[in-house]
């Protein structure tokens, strides 16, 4: 059957001869992909995602790969780096999102508080709350409520930027003018991640602490100095400094994840807002991990 008995092209000769030419490739594709219905098609939709995922963790490695050396080059030969666009994402990614940090951990500490408040009056022991917070805030929801902000508010911003660069061929044209797009684009995002987090994770201690203070202030009726006092006392520093080593390494990984998924954008709008949503749900989804593997790591090192 010719293609004037499946599709009507008003007599154009041009547009026949066309279509002569992709029938092929369409009856092709159509052939290679069956009709997903059945126990056929769940296995068919199951082997895709585990192939789609292989082939992702395999373009995570090779990432990887281009990091550390991009990061090896720069530590070499320091004049590699970029300072001015450092700077600058110094203060977008970190200065400029203190406010929100120290707002969100001080409802999180006024939250705990409150909670450890009514549960440990019932007992008689509701002293002990200012430990809770203490310890809650240092150790777990100081970094990690920053962690998820930062994955919020940076990673999409990375991949966003990145990821419009690759769809006007910016990226490119740098690539044809012999610049490396790692030391002008990924190096200074995840040197400006890593510097700037353990200052904002210690911003969000100290909300959360203030926000258990006040809360405790008004319940209890535990005053501001006891409250510090007891703090200093009963709550060991090793929970503090627990809370800040784990800040550089989550930060690496969510600057990791923006700047990668940054370079997986294509040329359409839908591949962009596609990676966008991808850096923000992986980063935040490989923050919650890694902080239950240092749990588990700190709980065999009785730490």
């Amino acid at each position: 059957m010719g293609p004037q008995a499946d599709i009507d092209v008003g007599g154009r000769e041009d547009l026949l001869r066309l279509f002569d030419l992709v029938r092929p490739a369409l009856e092709k594709e159509a052939l290679s992909r069956p009709a997903a219905s059945g126990l056929f098609g769940f296995f068919d939709r199951v082997g895709r995602r585990v192939t789609g995922i292989g082939g992702d963790a395999y373009q995570m490695l090779v990432f990887i790969g281009q990091l550390i050396a991009a990061l090896g080059r720069t530590i070499g030969n320091p004049r590699r780096l970029r300072v001015t666009p450092l700077v600058a994402l110094m203060q977008d990614v970190g200065i400029n999102a203190l406010p929100i940090v120290f707002i969100m951990t001080f409802f999180i500490g006024a939250v705990i508080a409150l909670v450890g408040t009514n549960l440990l009056t019932t007992l008689g022991v509701e002293v002990f709350t200012i430990q809770l917070v203490g310890v809650a805030i240092l150790r777990e929801f100081g970094v990690v409520i920053t962690a998820i902000l930062l994955s919020g508010r940076s990673a999409s911003s990375f991949a966003a930027q990145i990821g419009s660069m690759r769809m006007n061929q910016e990226t490119d044209a740098m690539q044809v003018m012999g610049v490396d797009r790692f030391d002008a684009l990924v190096i200074p995002r995840i040197l400006a991640a890593l510097l700037m987090m353990p200052l904002m994770t210690f911003c969000a201690d100290i909300g959360g602490i203030i926000g258990g203070l006040l809360v405790s202030w008004v319940t209890i009726d535990i005053s501001p100095a006891f409250f510090i006092q007891r703090t200093l006392e009963t709550v060991d520093i090793k929970h503090f400094w627990i809370g800040m080593c784990k800040a550089p390494f989550l930060a690496l990984v969510i600057a990791a994840a923006g700047c990668r998924h940054g370079l997986m954008v294509g040329g359409d709008v839908q591949s962009l807002g596609r990676n966008v949503t991808s850096a923000v749900v992986q980063s935040v989804f490989l923050v919650i991990m890694f902080d239950a593997v240092f749990a588990v790591i700190f709980m065999l090192l009785d730490l």
